[in-house]
């Protein structure tokens, strides 16, 4: 785990265009088919905390997922400010089957410097995935910023994960929006805690259907998600139509 902007020589060079176009499946068969195979790696995604309590729910999962993207090469993680909170921890990471010297932490200074640095690294196209850990309105996080990582993404193949948390619905280009929140995990034999159990809501997805929901179990031993232990699900809200309506103008 790296703190420093020279961490990015780490990176090696820009991946095979070809598996640009291929997707990420999430591991629950229902929302994989929901989603045409899994999540587009050449694209940007959005994940919003369900409350002001999931904010580290959301950073989780978009860790988690950003080490699926491509299980050899590193993932960088972007965060503006002197914001201290919620760092990552490298016994955590190990705990969760991750190898801290997989994660890259920049420290910008401001949400300029966190834009500049995303796509640039973004076309640097050698990452596994770019977090944008964003909190907040950040209004110069609008449509033609998300639309030039977008068009990075596509260029180099590499998988852009928006985490947000407090922050108003408002217009972009990403391939997915999710709401996301923590949900109860089960507990292994003895007793031992469970692994971390992630409840996500599809509120948008570009050129299909919106109203999924799933919940995703991380396995620490397979270092993958999977259908939580107790079932787990994937199926249409019942409140999915107030939840497109809401997500349309985004």
């Amino acid at each position: 785990m790296f703190d420093s902007p020279d961490s990015l020589t780490r990176i090696s060079a820009a991946p095979d265009k070809a598996a640009a176009a291929h997707r990420l499946p999430l591991g629950v068969a229902d929302a994989d088919e929901w989603l045409k195979g899994g999540l587009r790696r050449n694209a940007l995604h959005e994940f919003h905390a369900g409350d002001t309590g999931d904010e580290a729910t959301v950073m989780a999962f978009a860790l988690l997922l950003g080490t699926q993207a491509d299980r050899e090469r590193p993932v960088l993680w972007l965060r503006a400010g002197r914001r201290q909170k919620r760092l990552p921890y490298g016994p955590g990471l190990r705990e969760l089957g991750l190898s801290p010297d997989r994660v890259i932490l920049l420290q910008l200074p401001d949400l300029q410097g966190q834009l500049r640095a995303a796509a640039d690294s973004v076309r640097h196209g050698g990452a596994s995935a770019i977090i944008l850990e964003m909190p907040g309105r950040a209004p110069l996080f609008n449509l033609t910023a998300s639309r030039r990582l977008t068009l990075a993404a596509e260029r180099s193949g590499t998988m852009v994960l928006l985490a947000r948390s407090q922050a108003p619905l408002m217009p972009s280009s990403a391939e997915t929006r999710w709401q996301m929140a923590s949900a109860p995990s089960s507990p292994l034999p003895a007793q031992a805690p469970g692994g971390p159990v992630f409840d996500l809501t599809l509120l948008r997805q570009k050129g299909g259907r919106e109203g999924l929901h799933l919940q995703l179990e991380w396995d620490r031993e397979k270092a993958a998600f999977q259908a939580p232990l107790s079932g787990g699900h994937a199926a249409l809200l019942p409140g999915g139509a107030q939840d497109q309506r809401r997500s349309r103008a985004a």
